[in-house]
């Protein structure tokens, strides 16, 4: 017999079922013990709803009954195919990746859906998917180890997407600072239902899969969030008892992932603005270092960018964030550590390390250039593997869409 738990947490709305005293839960499987929730209600971290923390007994399997450690944990990640990828979506994001493929299960797609939620170039849009595809494979994405897939080929994230919708409060939307900055931005006239319903689309893509770890950069954490009480609003509502009544296993709907945030690199600065995040939506192109820019378009563009007045280079001084950023990207293009970055550069002048950056970008972006140039050439080879990929997921899928449908209720074919 494993331990006992306790204080399991559950995400109740206002409008929830009431809990009654004599409420039994069964967390794994049918074996279960019964006992007394004592309730302590405070505000969740999103909405107005209120979190219920419950004292339950349950049983904890014992460590035969666990599953073997060689399974892998999952994670799912995507980036955009609007605009060019550049150095920020590449060492806050894809680079990561490779080292996390040797490690975990991973799912890498091109989120395509997400392309649409602003004014976009349909001419476009099919050309930077399948154009982003060859860019993860080209820095390095292994399909031995890795699915690769666009988003839209997997049906299953809108659908998923519509149940989870019916179970996500407003509020909890109105809340996300993204959707707040880009509508101001965009105006009114501009914005789709689409902007404000993308963190429910996001949480789709990560539960989908029942992914154990998302990478998140900082200013995904609140998405993450409203993902993770997503889940468990729906594991409390449509999980458990009332599930297995149906015909379900019972027990947990979805896994409650949680964030892996990069140590370096997670938010790369732009070039012109060492206070804002690298962006593809920013208008002038001089901001970004994009990572099929020529030799000579690097060079010019970290010789143009912004740095300070200040003696010498240092790391982590708040008052000089360009030079921090223009450090860090040093440091993570170079593949030195911080330290041998610190010594080498501390006494230098911005001229002499601009031309250390500016070759060091070249460099490490060339293989990369090259190795995109051959797979776009074979059209063939890259819809394979996007096949494959929409394949692989698929068959992930489709086994938690069904179960949802079923835990909720609906009629099946």
């Amino acid at each position: 017999m494993g331990r006992s738990l306790l204080s399991h947490f559950l995400v109740l709305s206002q409008s929830s079922p009431r809990f009654t005293p004599s409420l039994s839960f069964s967390a794994f499987g049918s074996n279960h013990s019964k006992a007394h929730p004592i309730f302590r209600l405070h505000r969740s971290s999103i909405g107005n709803s209120s979190r219920c923390c419950c004292s339950i007994s349950v049983t904890e399997p014992a460590a035969s009954e666990r599953p073997p450690s060689s399974v892998k944990q999952r994670i799912v990640s995507g980036v955009q195919p609007t605009g060019s990828i550049h150095l920020g979506n590449y060492l806050g994001a894809i680079k990561n990746w490779i080292s996390l493929q040797d490690t975990y299960d991973t799912l890498f797609f091109i989120v395509d859906l997400h392309a649409i939620t602003l004014p976009y170039d349909t001419q476009q849009l099919s050309k930077a998917t399948r154009n982003t595809a060859a860019i993860y494979l080209a820095c390095g994405i292994d399909t031995s180890k890795a699915s690769v897939f666009v988003q839209s080929h997997v049906r299953a994230h809108v659908e998923l997407m519509w149940l989870l919708s019916s179970a996500a409060p407003i509020g909890w939307l109105n809340r996300m600072i993204q959707f707040k900055e880009k509508s101001r931005k965009a105006g009114d006239e501009n914005v789709g239902v689409a902007l404000l319903t993308y963190p429910v689309l996001m949480a789709s893509d990560i539960l989908l899969y029942q992914s154990d770890l998302v990478p998140v950069g900082e200013d995904q954490k609140q998405h993450l969030e409203l993902t993770r009480e997503l889940a468990e609003r729906v594991n409390y509502l449509y999980g458990g008892r009332k599930w297995k009544k149906l015909g379900g296993r019972g027990g947990n709907i979805f896994k409650v992932p949680e964030p892996l945030i990069p140590p370096a690199g997670a938010r790369v600065m732009s070039l012109t603005d060492g206070l804002s995040k690298m962006s593809k939506s920013a208008p002038s192109d001089q901001s970004r270092i994009n990572l099929l820019d020529s030799k000579d378009v690097i060079v010019s563009k970290i010789k143009r960018c912004k740095t300070d007045s200040f003696s010498g280079l240092e790391f982590d001084n708040p008052e000089r964030p360009e030079c921090n950023n223009l450090l860090t990207v040093y440091q993570l293009v170079s593949g030195k550590t911080k330290e041998e970055v610190k010594q080498e550069c501390e006494n230098m002048n911005w001229g002499t390390f601009k031309i250390l950056l500016a070759d060091a970008l070249v460099e490490h972006l060339h293989p990369i250039q090259v190795r995109y140039n051959e797979i776009v050439s074979d059209s063939a080879y890259l819809d394979e593997v996007l096949a494959e990929g929409a394949s692989k997921a698929s068959s992930i899928a489709d086994v938690t869409l069904n179960n949802v449908y079923q835990a909720m209720g609906f009629f099946r074919r």
